[in-house]
């Protein structure tokens, strides 16, 4: 997996106790719940491609690659914006996961 985006690294070193919490509350987030990983990456990846935040779809494709989610299982989420987003806004959405892709190498 790649690493996170230079500015978030920079931000997180320059304020490390808003990176603390902000690490802890995505912790304690994760565990307040049934979810497992690949699962609640999925769910993170939809509602950022909902919000239409390419950065991050980006980052929570990253992140739904590493929990253990497919390639195919990226695209489908994409796609499934299509009926509550509209076309374009699914098109977009996946070209920000085509683009995650592309920089994988896969």
């Amino acid at each position: 997996m790649s690493q996170p985006p230079k500015r978030f690294l920079r931000f997180i070193e320059k304020h490390q106790d808003v990176g603390e919490a902000y690490q802890a509350l995505g912790k304690a987030t994760a565990a307040a719940g049934p979810l497992d990983q690949k699962t609640a990456a999925l769910v993170k990846l939809g509602i950022a491609i909902g919000m239409r935040h390419e950065g991050a779809v980006h980052a929570h494709a990253r992140k739904a690659l590493a929990a253990g989610c497919t390639p195919g299982e990226l695209y489908h989420a994409a796609i499934l914006a299509t009926t509550t987003l509209g076309f374009p806004s699914m098109m977009a959405a996946y070209s920000w996961v085509d683009e995650v892709q592309e920089s994988e190498g896969d």
